[in-house]
């Protein structure tokens, strides 16, 4: 495995020829090389809405999150409060969101005040809100009219303390041609309000797909090697439950049809692997993560 620097210096200022002769995938070539020979348009709703990847998760006995409801119309939400009356904690999240936007997770409220997870409080009227902009695609991919999700929150596995803050840690596994091919795992940070998004300040680490230990991370374009608000190594952390993990991954790929796709999963301390959504157009951070390119395991699972 190459060193850090070696990863920062070739990303910021090689030429395409060396990136390529690196093995690193690029954009383009993603795109034009994997996804649109291996993923039918006509398969992408299966993805993008997590609606209907959670039918498919069910037909294959893949854990989710509990739907507790869902809200297609604006006149809907009226019954959001009598659907949460008894829910001390859940999250509001769009049906067809990706990045992680618009996802917001109450930890407790009475009612007539929602707190965050966060700590930020919220009214009934600021909630209602925010669903409604769900509704008219604030948060969907090309603005499209969504649907309000209103699920389970998850329980962080208590293995996950040590190298999380905040929040939950996600898994995410990519695949080609049903094959797991590399994965990697983002740590919350205080800098990331606790949520798991690189762009805001996460953890990115490589996984080793054989033992589901850890490698060294980086945050913020720069490695480390020590959670900085949990002061634990993030070096040889083995995720619980890997092989159900990795098996889930695979029969969720199959069950999409998608030939090249990102799984992302949470470890819930009573469920095991929960499978969050999955991604036609997987991003390429992973490469950074682990320190080394996709194409040479993109080529190996085409080969088997």
């Amino acid at each position: 495995m190459t060193t850090f620097g070696h990863w920062r210096k070739l990303f910021d200022f090689a030429t395409p020829r060396e990136l390529r002769d690196a093995g690193v995938l690029g954009m383009n070539r993603r795109n034009a090389d994997f996804i649109l020979p291996e993923n039918p348009r006509a398969l992408y709703p299966r993805v993008d809405d997590k609606v209907l990847t959670k039918q498919i998760c069910a037909e294959r006995h893949i854990p989710t999150p509990v739907v507790y409801g869902t809200f297609a119309c604006h006149g809907d939400l009226r019954g959001f409060a009598q659907l949460v009356a008894d829910k001390p904690e859940f999250v509001i999240k769009p049906a067809k969101g990706s990045g992680g936007r618009g996802i917001v997770v109450i930890a407790q409220h009475d009612h007539s005040t929602y707190i965050k997870s966060d700590d930020e409080h919220l009214s009934l009227a600021d909630v209602l809100y925010h669903q409604s902009s769900i509704l008219s695609g604030l948060y969907s991919l090309g603005g499209q009219p969504d649907r309000v999700i209103v699920e389970q929150r998850i329980i962080c596995h208590a293995a996950f303390r040590s190298i999380s803050y905040g929040g939950t840690p996600d898994v995410r596994i990519i695949l080609h041609r049903f094959r797991p091919v590399m994965a990697m795992i983002r740590l919350p940070t205080a800098a990331s309000r606790g949520r798991a998004n690189l762009h805001q300040g996460a953890i990115a680490a490589g996984v080793d797909l054989k033992t589901g230990r850890t490698s060294g991370g980086v945050m913020r374009n720069q490695p480390v090697s020590i959670h900085p608000d949990t002061g634990h190594s993030i070096e040889g952390f083995e995720i619980p439950q890997w092989e159900p993990m990795l098996a889930a991954a695979v029969s969720l790929a199959e069950g999409t049809g998608l030939g090249y796709t990102g799984v992302d999963f949470v470890v819930d301390a009573s469920l095991g692997p929960v499978v969050l959504e999955a991604n036609a157009r997987p991003g390429l951070a992973i490469q950074i993560a682990n320190r080394t390119g996709l194409l040479s395991a993109l080529a190996a699972a085409a080969d088997r």
